[in-house]
């Protein structure tokens, strides 16, 4: 009879450093990214309304981002992309994602609207009070 203790001797084979090329919620192994070209963005949400669980819309920028390579299956975010009147969301290979990244990081970028900091607090009209 074998003793099970010796199965807890056994040496674990070491987990596999993450490459993003693994397989995604549903099974399937995706080749590439989705990546959203902030400069061109103008904030319309359409992408965020569609697959929102992969895009959200930065709050101080007011453009939208990709937030997760998981989020959606890969039908969702591509009705997502074909939602976008300007074009700014792209089919990427996983390598690319970090030159696009930082070449974007560069890039100055103007609020669309203003940041959500500097936003006044709305304020509710005075009550009319009647002159006696």
């Amino acid at each position: 009879m074998a003793d099970p203790a010796l199965a807890f001797s056994a040496a674990a084979a070491p987990r596999p450093e993450p490459t993003g090329r693994e397989p995604q919620l549903g099974g399937a192994l995706r080749q590439r990214a989705v990546w959203v070209d902030e400069a061109v963005c103008i904030g319309c949400r359409y992408c965020t309304h569609v697959a929102g669980n992969t895009f959200l819309v930065e709050p101080d920028w007011g453009r939208s981002r990709a937030l997760r390579q998981d989020g959606d299956s890969t039908e969702i975010i591509q009705e997502a992309i074909d939602t976008c009147p300007v074009d700014c969301i792209h089919w990427v290979a996983y390598e690319e994602l970090d030159g696009l990244n930082a070449r974007l990081s560069c890039q100055e970028l103007q609020p669309l609207g203003l940041p959500a900091a500097a936003r006044l607090k709305r304020t509710l009209p005075r009550s009319h009070v009647p002159q006696p």
